[in-house]
């Protein structure tokens, strides 16, 4: 056999950067798919393919390949906690020149970052976090990312309340007659109180449905060495609580939405729920969110252009006069959604489960500053 010469090698790897740089594009069938899955992410592939016009097998092989390329994919995290909330945080990080990206890949792994963003403006990073309480915000902040090298500020924020979130957006390529068809109660936008907290086997039902929420009961059964009717009954629980949270998302790159804007405003006080129970209905609304530091409110929006970001803002402020928008940064990499790991073409990589963070070493470190505050000098 020969070997290859080294035009060959060049031309090869010239073939590789043209398919990563440049993705293929989706047809219209594709984004048919993403949005009935979107709408109806549990359906079976019959009825999907009834309502998209194709056959069962036809509609599985298509999501096959789009997963396979990383260009859609299915997630699912709960929201099941116990009977507190739990503290949605957004986290602005400072990175040291040259340690941004560093620093993004030590904490991409870190359960409870939801989102992960490298973005334009006064911040390196923005993070979107979970946690039980306060005092795990506190513990993650000051003995986790404030320790890692490279990392030069933390400022974090809490929610007050979080008005919608990704799960809900929509490519919108349905009519409306096939759109009733699939849809469903969608659940709650983010974690309600008065749900039970999950017991063990709860936890691993959950982290196998975070790999794969359409893998059959009897498939989930047999890997949790129980039986299908047990899986069954746990799932209908969890559906009628509504503490488990689908979605299905598309690459960024090939929405036709690539544009991705987090603006911080200030709305008066009695202003904000009113404000977001309109911002949420916005075609471009990913997220929504009342916050507690000196910008009261936060909208994510994806957007068809960057041009589109200045009219965009004047729709705002002619809609809103009350609320002033006071910061924006643009979406460079969006390193991960939902607990999943993206490329920079927000191409799907691996997934994270969504669970709360655990570090033993942050919380010796803590007790250790504990132990020194008990002891007078």
């Amino acid at each position: 056999m020969s070997r290859p010469t080294q035009e060959s090698t060049d031309q090869a790897s010239v073939e590789h950067l043209l398919r990563t740089e440049r993705p293929e594009q989706l047809d219209e069938l594709d984004y048919l798919l993403i949005t009935a899955l979107q709408t109806s992410p549990r359906a079976e592939w019959a009825q999907i393919g009834k309502v998209l016009g194709v056959d069962a097998s036809t509609a599985a092989r298509r999501w096959h390949r789009l997963t396979e390329a990383g260009h859609a994919w299915l997630s699912c995290y709960t929201v099941a906690v116990g009977p507190a909330v739990p503290i949605i945080a957004f986290i602005e990080v400072d990175c040291a020149a040259g340690a941004l990206h560093d620093v993004a890949a030590e904490i991409a792994d870190d359960p409870h970052l939801i989102t992960i963003e490298h973005v334009t403006g006064a911040r390196d990073l923005v993070l979107t976090a979970a946690f039980p309480d306060l005092a795990m915000l506190a513990r993650y902040v000051g003995f986790r990312l404030g320790r890692l090298p490279g990392v030069s500020a933390t400022r974090p924020q809490t929610a007050t309340a979080v008005h919608t979130e990704g799960s809900r957006w929509r490519l919108d390529r349905l009519d409306p007659d096939s759109h009733d068809l699939l849809a469903k109660d969608q659940g709650p936008a983010m974690p309600r109180r008065g749900l039970p907290a999950p017991d063990a086997l709860d936890t691993r039902l959950y982290l196998l449905l975070s790999e794969d929420f359409r893998q059959p009961a009897a498939r989930l059964a047999e890997r949790l060495g129980v039986s299908p009717t047990t899986v069954r009954r746990r799932l209908d629980r969890m559906h009628r609580q509504d503490s488990l949270i689908y979605r299905c998302e598309v690459a960024r790159h090939l929405s036709g939405w690539p544009i991705s804007v987090t603006l911080w405003g200030i709305a008066p006080a009695g202003e904000t729920s009113r404000i977001a129970s309109q911002l949420i209905r916005m075609r471009e609304t990913r997220l929504c969110a009342s916050l507690t530091g000196p910008h009261n409110l936060m909208l994510t929006v994806w957007l068809r252009s960057a041009e589109d970001i200045a009219a965009f803002e004047a729709r705002l402020a002619d809609r809103f006069p009350e609320l002033a928008v006071a910061d924006r940064a643009v979406a460079l990499w969006q390193l991960k959604i939902a607990g999943h790991v993206l490329d920079p073409l927000g191409r799907h990589i691996r997934n994270v489960p969504v669970t709360f963070w655990k570090d033993p070493a942050a919380h010796r470190t803590e007790q250790a500053l504990l132990h020194r505050l008990r002891t007078p000098r």
